[in-house]
């Protein structure tokens, strides 16, 4: 059961600052989100492993979009994935987009070893989603938590899914709070 897309949104943001000095390189942060129908919409199914797979192949088309959208793979060093489900649907179906969304992610990233972080609701069209980042090749690097704000004003309908991945070129702006440095990475475990 092929998914039926009924659209795709590309959102790039440039921060150059937050008050404090401007950077001459913006930090860049990319979402790409795809509103589809929820083929369970309405009703429980036991088996859910039919979206599971379609979703994989959906997020395999749309992450190279995405990654170009920063400037490719390279650049990225924050990550982070989400879901909204239409009301007519369970929070299941937005946990489909864990594996599908999140590996696909990763395998176009080498060096990614730190688990993709997520957010996921059950909600009406207009709801906006905080989808949280993390550095990706070790989740306690604090510098690159963060958050990007995802939705469509028109989206999810009741008997629809948001589908979404994000990325970050960096830490947030005017990072300076200590802790893990990305350049002090050691353990190689995804996490310090």
């Amino acid at each position: 059961m092929p998914v039926e897309i009924r659209k795709k949104l590309l959102t790039v943001e440039s921060i150059y600052h937050e008050g404090g000095p401007a950077r001459s390189e913006p930090i860049k942060m990319a979402c790409i989100a795809v509103v589809l129908k929820n083929p369970y919409a309405g009703r429980y199914v036991e088996d859910l492993s039919g979206l599971v797979e379609d979703a994989k192949v959906l997020a395999k088309a749309i992450v190279p979009e995405l990654l170009a959208a920063v400037g490719g793979a390279d650049k990225v060093q924050a990550y982070g994935k989400g879901a909204i489900v239409g009301l007519d649907g369970e929070l299941e179906h937005g946990a489909i987009w864990h594996e599908a969304g999140g590996w696909s992610m990763r395998a176009e990233l080498p060096q990614a070893k730190s688990i993709v972080p997520a957010a996921k609701v059950v909600a009406s069209a207009g709801t906006r989603l905080q989808i949280p980042l993390h550095h990706i090749e070790a989740a306690y690097v604090r510098s690159h938590f963060t958050t990007m704000d995802v939705g469509a004003i028109d989206s999810p309908r009741a008997n629809e899914l948001l589908y979404a991945l994000v990325v970050s070129t960096g830490t947030r702006v005017h990072e300076r709070l200590g802790g893990l440095r990305a350049d002090k990475i050691s353990v190689g475990d995804g996490q310090r």
